[in-house]
C-alpha cells in the first residue's frame, strides 16, 4: 500500500499538537521499540555505524544504545510535529546552551557565522529558539520527493523563523554567502554525511567518512568564522519541566570557532576546515552517541567500492 508522505506530514503536524502530550509521547515511543524490534534495514545501520563510533560497546550494548538512539530519532519528530503550538515561554525552557559567547562575540558586532552541525538532537528546535534570540537564521534544505513534502517541510521551517534555500537549485550557495555576509546570521549546515563528488573524505571517529563541504567553502568564501554545534536531548525537571510542558529539552554546544587555515589555495582550505569541525563533532558523537540519527551509510568502509571509486573519480581525486 502506498503511502501518501505529504499528505501524513500534513496530518501530523496539523493535529499532533491537539493531542495530549503524555498520549503523543508514548505512542512514538512505541512506534520506536517497535521499530526497534523490527531490526530493520535503517536499524541494523544505526547499529553499524554506533559501533564505529564505540569501539568500546559489545554487541549487546550497541543494540541497547541503538533501541534508545531510536527513541531520540522517533522524539525528533515528535517535537516537530509539535513545535508550531509551543510559546516563546515554552521554547525557552527547553533549551539549554553552552558557549553561548563563542557565537554572540560575533554577531553582536554584526558578522555572520557559518555553523556545522551533524544530525543530532534536534536542529528545528534550536534553530527556533536561535533565530529571534541569536541572530536570524538561513539554511538549505534537500528537495524531497514527492515535491508536495519538500514544501511542507520548507512552509514547517519558516513558520518557526528559519529561511530556507532548496539545495540544488541555480545561486544557492552565492545565497548562502551572501546572507552569510549580511550580518548578523546563523547559517547552520547538516554536514556529517555527503557522498556526493562534491564531498569531502575526512577523518571521522577514527573512521574514513565523506562529508559536506558546505561549511568550510561557505566560511572560505564570505570570510566569516566557521563554529560546530553539537545538539543533544536531556531529561527536564522541576520548575523548567513545568515551563516547558515536555519531560525533554535539548542542550545546544556551540563549540570555539575552528581555525582558519594557513595559506594554501581555496581547495585545501576548505579540506582543512573541514577535518577540523569532523573532529570536534566526531568528539561530540562519540560521548552523546546516541543522539546521532543516522540511520544511513557514512563510513567509507561501507560503501559500495566500485561506486564510490566512480564517486572519487568524478571529485578528481586519486
Amino acid at each position: 500500500m502506498m503511502v501518501d508522505l505529504a499528505a501524513a506530514y500534513t496530518f501530523a503536524w496539523r493535529h499532533a499538537p491537539k493531542v495530549p502530550e503524555p498520549l503523543l509521547r508514548a505512542a512514538f515511543d512505541v512506534a520506536a521499540d517497535v521499530t526497534w524490534l523490527r531490526r530493520g534495514a535503517g536499524v541494523r545501520r544505526m547499529e553499524a555505524n554506533y559501533a564505529r563510533v564505540r569501539p568500546d560497546l559489545d554487541e549487546r550494548a550497541a543494540r541497547r544504545l541503538t533501541r534508545d538512539g531510536m527513541r531520540r530519532y522517533l522524539r525528533y519528530f515528535r517535537e516537530a510535529f509539535t513545535l508550531q503550538g509551543a510559546t516563546p515561554e515554552q521554547l525557552a525552557a527547553r533549551v539549554r546552551v553552552e558557549g553561548l559567547e563563542h557565537v554572540t562575540a560575533i554577531t553582536d558586532a554584526g558578522g555572520g557565522l557559518s555553523l556545522a552541525l551533524a544530525h543530532l538532537g534536534n536542529w528545528d528546535l534550536a534553530g527556533a529558539w536561535a533565530s529571534p534570540r541569536i541572530a536570524p537564521v538561513l539554511t538549505v534544505a534537500e528537495r524531497l520527493k514527492p515535491p508536495a513534502l519538500f514544501e511542507q517541510f520548507v512552509d514547517f521551517r519558516r513558520s518557526i523563523g528559519i529561511d530556507v534555500l532548496p539545495l540544488g537549485d541555480d545561486g544557492v550557495f552565492k545565497g548562502l554567502v551572501r546572507g552569510a555576509g549580511d550580518g548578523p546570521r546563523l547559517v547552520p549546515l547538516l554536514s556529517d554525511r555527503d557522498l556526493t563528488a562534491s564531498g569531502i573524505e575526512v577523518d571521522l571517529c577514527g573512521h574514513r567518512a565523506r562529508v559536506a563541504a558546505g561549511p568550510a567553502a561557505l566560511a572560505v568564501a564570505a570570510r566569516v568564522p566557521l563554529i560546530p554545534v553539537g545538539i543533544r536531548h536531556e531529561r527536564l525537571t522541576g520548575e523548567r519541566r513545568r515551563r516547558a510542558r515536555t519531560p525533554w529539552g535539548i542542550v545546544i554546544t556551540f563549540h570555539q570557532p575552528v581555525d582558519p587555515p594557513d595559506g594554501g589555495n581555496r581547495r585545501t582550505q576548505v579540506a582543512q576546515l573541514t577535518q577540523a569541525w569532523t573532529d570536534v563533532l566526531g568528539e561530540y558523537i562519540a560521548r552523546h552517541t546516541a543522539d546521532w540519527h543516522m540511520l544511513q551509510k557514512v563510513f567509507v568502509d561501507d560503501l559500495d567500492p566500485q561506486r564510490y571509486a566512480r564517486t572519487r573519480a568524478a571529485a578528481g581525486e586519486a
